[in-house]
């Protein structure tokens, strides 16, 4: 039997503010292009949607209409993922190439559980929210056609965490899964609820409590629009 890959932090990447033409965020800047963090890197909940950014230190938020804030605070993405990608993009993707903060081994990160909180290292606990929604900023970025086509067709997004518990964190960190919640709503499950399978947004309320607030609305919404007479 082959071993299972430890669940671990291959690297913790941050990204800079800098000018792109490919980007409608206020000043046309973008932080999307992070690099791998030579040390630890502090990790706290950055404050409210809107008004609070990325939840890792130096790395830069530009469009805070769209990203960052408390349930945004994190981006991770699976380094098993970005390998399938190599694959069918014929091209190689470093770590951070899909602008997240977290590249993970041994986790299957489109499939966690909303709710679900990873403690990693000895002090940091994260918990996931939901799924990357593509945008432009994130097509110019790779400078693929098609990209947000693509990227929702194979549905597997990363997952974005709140932070739980804030700490430091640096590449090489294990990472333990010390909640996993009941019910059976994954992070690719709501990311196709709320872009293409719109009738799966009923579903998603049964991890009420654990749901990203715009998801909960957008749930609510809809099974208020189903109700009968209506």
């Amino acid at each position: 039997m082959t071993p299972k890959t430890p669940k671990t932090i291959l690297t913790v990447n941050v990204g800079r503010a800098r000018a792109v033409d490919y980007t409608d965020a206020p000043g046309g800047a973008t932080g999307i292009d992070k690099r791998p963090a030579d040390g630890p890197v502090r990790v706290t909940d950055p404050g409210p949607k809107g008004t609070g950014g990325s939840g890792l230190a130096g790395d830069a938020v530009c469009d805070l209409r769209h990203h960052g804030g408390s349930d945004q605070a994190v981006y991770a993405v699976a380094r098993e993922d970005l390998d399938v990608w190599e694959r069918s993009l014929g091209r190689s993707l470093a770590n951070g190439a899909f602008g997240e903060n977290l590249t993970t081994a041994g986790l299957d990160v489109s499939d966690a559980r909303i709710g679900e909180r990873w403690r990693i290292g000895s002090d940091l606990v994260l918990e996931v929210t939901s799924g990357r929604i593509p945008c432009r900023t994130f097509a110019g970025h790779l400078g693929e056609r098609r990209w947000v086509r693509r990227f929702t067709e194979e549905a597997a997004p990363g997952a974005y965490l709140r932070v739980i518990e804030p700490g430091e964190i640096r590449a090489g960190d294990p990472v333990e899964i010390v909640r996993r919640p009941d019910h059976g709503v994954t992070v690719r499950m709501q990311f196709l609820a709320v872009t293409v399978r719109r009738e799966l947004l009923p579903e998603l309320l049964a991890a009420r409590d654990d749901l990203h607030p715009e998801t909960l609305r957008s749930a609510l919404k809809y099974v208020g629009s189903q109700a009968p007479g209506e």
